[in-house]
């Protein structure tokens, strides 16, 4: 159940810094391939492309990764705790 719900903070917390990351570069291409402003064009491409293409990657990845740290600390806290002979 934990591997679950980390696995899905994950999911959410990428989802956020995924879309975020996604923003910044779309306003970076704005700028650096000095991208049209006729309508709302340069808006559209970095809200409409790069933003959810950064929310999925970002979501994908940040489940993967708490996913992954989840298992690891679940297979480190299921070993026995032995004792040392006496």
């Amino acid at each position: 159940m934990k591997i679950a719900l980390l696995a899905l903070l994950g999911l959410a917390l990428g989802t956020l810094g995924g879309a975020t990351l996604g923003i910044g570069a779309g306003l970076a291409w704005v700028g650096i391939f000095k991208t049209t402003s006729f309508e709302g064009y340069s808006g559209m491409l970095v809200f409409f492309n790069f933003m959810p293409i950064g929310a999925a990657i970002g979501a994908i990845c940040g489940a993967m990764l708490f996913g992954a740290i989840a298992i690891r600390d679940a297979a480190v806290a299921a070993e026995p705790i032995t004792r040392a002979p006496s």
